[in-house]
């Protein structure tokens, strides 16, 4: 059996009691011993402890679990016991109650900052008062939350409902249904490409610390790649889901749209569906390819004569554009494909689509679209040339559903 000395005994005792029992202990003990020196200096405790310990006792005060230590109020007060205004300090440093005129007021809202700039203002407070306070107020740190607008249209459930029964009828008459979207302008050249990829240790990629862009030497403009794709979701009628982008070199317009639409139904839509007499779009509600956008509408009544086809579109809701069956269903394989690659060339780009793939049967065609796309061509339309489309609306939402037929 191993003995211990009363001074260990003391000093395991303390670790496993609390400051009240503590005390009481240690009463009991002088009560015990008939000596409170014997046990002050062998517990290492002053004799004011152990007397209130055995004033605690002898009047009852005996400690319960669950009883509160200390009386409720005790301990040291916050800084704004002393200084009502603190919070209002804090908060406004913060930026809160800031003048919208002034558009940086800091350099960093740090803790550090904006304690010191309340200290030149002859409030004495640390970094984590200010921390303290400010999580009080609500403060957190947040990271940019990206808002495409409308997302509580009242009629967005309604939109995806009038999608759904609109390809359920293409799809029973057998005719292709197109998704579209513009995927991310890329800048060429020998610049960093999110995500990583496994190559042997000093051997990893070098690229450029900057990505300004390059300006090509004949259009002075910065070299850019612009894919726009095209998915057909309805590949019941052939083997194989089937993707194909056109990638532009100077703007995402309209008209550069629908080239990619028509080049891809000419390449590819003819083959895959040669009985077929009419085309589903589904497209986002902005950028090239918005409800808006009246060249848009235009170019698709040029592509629907020439074709001698009824096309009909369906915009997704807006702030919905993440629904789009292209977004995920291709463009994220895209990015996986040519993660961690410098798109260098546009021969680099088109290689890299063409070889993009999933377990599911996706292909991709890809070309290069060498024209040169002007900007605010849709504004010279005459109110004569949209007047003469043949363009008919649907009961719901004309402005997002309609039928383009052949003039």
């Amino acid at each position: 059996m191993v003995m211990i000395g009363i001074q260990k005994q003391y000093q395991q005792m303390k670790k496993i009691v609390n400051e009240k029992q503590w005390r009481q202990y240690l009463a009991l003990e002088t009560k015990r011993k008939g000596n409170i020196g014997v046990v002050s200096q062998d517990a290492g405790v002053s004799r004011n402890t152990i007397k209130k310990g055995i004033r605690e006792i002898e009047s009852g005060d005996i400690y319960e679990v669950g009883a509160r230590i200390r009386k409720e109020g005790g301990g040291k007060k916050k800084l704004e016991h002393h200084n009502p205004h603190l919070v209002n300090a804090v908060d406004d440093e913060a930026g809160a109650n800031a003048d919208k005129r002034v558009v940086v007021k800091h350099t960093s809202k740090s803790f550090a900052k904006i304690a010191e700039a309340l200290v030149k203002r002859g409030i004495q407070i640390g970094r984590t008062a200010v921390g303290r306070i400010l999580k009080d107020l609500g403060y957190a740190l947040q990271a940019n939350i990206k808002d495409e607008g409308g997302k509580n249209h009242p009629d967005r459930d309604g939109q995806f409902k009038h999608i759904n029964m609109k390809c359920l009828h293409m799809q029973l008459q057998g005719y292709p249904i197109y998704s579209a979207d513009c995927k991310k302008t890329e800048k060429l050249g020998n610049y960093k490409n999110g995500g990583k990829e496994w190559v042997k240790r000093g051997e990893e990629m070098h690229v450029k610390d900057h990505d300004f862009g390059e300006k090509d030497p004949k259009t002075k403009q910065i070299k850019k790649a612009i894919p726009y794709g095209i998915l057909n979701i309805n590949p019941n009628q052939i083997n194989q889901k089937r993707g194909y982008v056109r990638v532009g070199i100077t703007t995402n317009t309209a008209e550069f749209a629908v080239a990619a639409i028509e080049r891809n139904w000419e390449k590819h839509g003819k083959q895959d569906y040669p009985e077929a007499r009419e085309i589903l779009l589904l497209v986002d509600s902005g950028s090239s390819n918005g409800y808006k956008n009246n060249l848009f509408k235009y170019e698709l009544q040029q592509f629907a004569n020439r074709a001698k086809k009824t096309i009909h579109v369906s915009h997704y809701p807006p702030g919905t554009s993440k629904w789009n069956a292209i977004e995920h269903e291709m463009f994220c394989f895209i990015n996986i494909n040519w993660r961690a690659t410098p798109l260098i060339s546009y021969e680099v780009i088109i290689e890299r689509l063409k070889n993009t793939t999933n377990k599911k049967g996706l292909t991709i065609d890809a070309e290069l679209d060498e024209r040169v796309y002007e900007k605010g061509k849709g504004k010279a339309l005459s109110k004569e040339q949209m007047a003469n489309l043949n363009i008919t609306g649907a009961t719901f939402h004309p402005e997002w559903n309609y039928t383009i037929r052949p003039q």
